[in-house]
């Protein structure tokens, strides 16, 4: 019997709260945690000591949209999530309208993950001195095709079914935090004056303290560009079609991940700031572009600063799994729910996954690397996804 063909296979309720919750936590912490509270300097100017109080004041509208899909995923706990929740209120009509943009921004933005994963590698070779290595993984062709690997294996891993995605995203997920941690520890084992010490010892210079001046209009931008941080606790509903006992374990997955993501990146944000002065990260951030591992080197030996940077790569591949799941979700309600061919809502019979779904998301970026790849700047697939995503916020407030 080919194993395609019974449309009557349903998805299974195997994702557990662990599952869940990882999903919710590897979609929201990439490697932008390692560069944002730190460039943030450069693309807010102004914003000086105040990041660590930017990040927690858009935490609030976070949790109050994070409440929001508490109550509506323990009350339709399906597939698809916010368009599940757009098209029951509306129309699946309207409802697809308003999570289009929402998919395409994500599936572009996969693309771009994948592409950006290879230069990490490559600085990670750089910094442990294979540089024949290093070479290698700047080359064009080698960079496209290992950005493919990473991606399609992470397609597979999708279709192989929940159960072998939920093992392999929470090895992901606690990997990430434990070489987070190390960025944690360095920074609240150092201070400002070691800091000091530390650059002159290396460069020869001291530290110019800058006055802070508050600035709400500054302060409120800044709140802004953080706020995106915290988006992505949306794939938990994405999910929801395949959750154990989902009236209790969605609200639950969503809370965890919003409480164990907001203090990691206090934690994370507030080390490093507590080690390296404001006023050197603004002054540094004008001239280059300035990530944690980079600041921490003036303290730590090359081997910890590779582990950093080895953190920084974990938390840019645990987006991956996560964010397929999501997109490919978003396609398999619209199939349902006849706004896109039915085909696409059909279920594998062995493995109980949306395989249809899956590999048309996996096209869509392998579009993404390919374009990120052409046009010699993968900041143009970021734009995209931004723009999408802001059109996805608009529609949905004006439906609403």
């Amino acid at each position: 019997m080919n194993p395609y063909s019974n449309l009557t296979v349903s998805l299974p309720r195997k994702l557990g709260l662990l599952g869940l919750a990882a999903t919710g936590i590897c979609s929201m912490i990439g490697a932008s945690i390692y560069v944002v509270p730190f460039m943030i300097q450069r693309n807010v100017p102004g914003i000086g000591p105040y990041v660590l109080p930017a990040f927690l004041f858009a935490a609030i509208p976070a949790t109050l949209a994070a409440f929001a899909y508490i109550i509506l995923a323990s009350a339709m706990p399906r597939a698809g999530g916010s368009y599940i929740y757009a098209s029951r209120s509306l129309s699946p009509y309207l409802g697809f309208v308003a999570s289009f943009s929402q998919w395409f921004g994500l599936s572009i933005a996969i693309g771009v993950v994948s592409y950006v994963i290879v230069p990490f590698l490559r600085d990670i070779a750089t910094a442990m001195l294979w540089n024949q290595l290093a070479i290698s993984l700047n080359n064009d062709i080698v960079r496209v095709s290992l950005s493919l690997i990473f991606l399609w294996t992470f397609v597979l891993i999708n279709i192989k079914g929940v159960t072998l995605y939920e093992r392999t995203v929470v090895p992901l997920m606690v990997l990430m935090f434990g070489l987070g941690a190390i960025v944690i520890v360095t920074g609240l084992s150092f201070d400002k004056q070691d800091f000091a010490q530390a650059l002159m010892l290396r460069e020869g210079r001291s530290i110019v303290e800058i006055p802070p001046i508050f600035n709400w209009r500054t302060f409120l931008a800044g709140s802004a560009l953080l706020f995106s941080s915290f988006i992505g606790f949306d794939s938990i509903a994405q999910a929801g079609g395949e959750a154990k006992d989902p009236s209790r374990s969605l609200p639950r997955a969503i809370g965890i991940a919003m409480i164990s993501v907001s203090l990691f990146y206090i934690l994370f944000t507030f080390s490093v700031y507590q080690t390296v002065p404001w006023s050197f990260v603004a002054a540094e951030s004008l001239t280059k572009d300035i990530t944690a591992v980079g600041l921490l080197s003036y303290l730590l030996s090359p081997g910890w600063a590779v582990l950093i940077l080895f953190g920084a790569a974990i938390a840019l591949i645990n987006d991956l799994p996560a964010m397929i799941l999501s997109v490919s979700r978003l396609m398999f309600s619209w199939a349902e729910d006849g706004i896109f061919p039915k085909r696409i809502s059909k279920i594998h019979r062995s493995y109980h996954s949306p395989y249809v779904a899956i590999l048309l998301s996996g096209l869509m970026a392998t579009i993404g690397i390919l374009g990120s790849h052409f046009a010699g700047d993968f900041f143009l697939g970021i734009d995209i996804m931004v723009t999408s995503m802001l059109v996805n916020f608009y529609l949905c407030a004006f439906l609403f």
